[in-house]
């Protein structure tokens, strides 16, 4: 049996005349930072309008270690270690990149299994910081267990999350 919906009013959205339309646009504010804007959505979960956000600031400000880093970190997000790996490489090539994109990078590449050169990154990324990130420490220490276990012992099925501290910090724990 069908059953028809049907219309209180016959006037549709534009009818109204109680004010129910969304509030306009401000032009005279100042706009906020493209960058900003894309680590508010990262850490929404947001992956990927932040990096469209992300790509808007870039064609604004031009490209930076920061734009670099953040579209990393959302494509981490997003699973794509790859293009993930790719940004967050060049972020730390390109340009002087700091502790934190050198830490996202060493979580990029444990999620892919590339345990020996994590551990490089993040023993990198702790001397920059000069070992005051526990999030950093962390990391390091969790690459080292990892790799002294695939030395030791056959690969066990391990299961590990990202843990999301910061606007673009990652930590790696395992799952429970």
């Amino acid at each position: 049996m069908a059953h028809g919906l049907a219309a209180c009013s016959s006037g549709g959205l534009s009818a109204s005349s109680d004010g129910v339309y969304a509030p306009g646009v401000d032009t005279r504010k100042e706009a906020v930072d493209g960058v900003e804007v894309g680590h508010r959505l990262i850490a929404a979960g947001e992956f990927e309008l932040a990096i469209k956000a992300f790509t808007r600031a870039a064609l604004d400000d031009g490209m930076n270690a920061e734009i670099l880093s953040g579209l990393g970190t959302a494509n981490l997000g997003l699973g794509r270690l790859g293009q993930a790996e790719k940004l967050l490489r060049r972020a730390t090539t390109d340009y002087e990149a700091w502790p934190e994109i050198y830490n996202n990078l060493g979580v990029v590449l444990m999620e892919s299994g590339q345990n020996a050169e994590a551990e490089q990154i993040f023993r990198k990324a702790y001397a920059l910081d000069d070992g005051e990130s526990t999030l950093i420490r962390d990391n390091l220490r969790l690459a080292l267990a990892k790799t002294e276990k695939s030395v030791n012992v056959e690969e066990e099925n391990n299961n590990y999350k990202l843990v999301r501290r910061g606007s673009s910090d990652y930590l790696i724990r395992p799952a429970s």
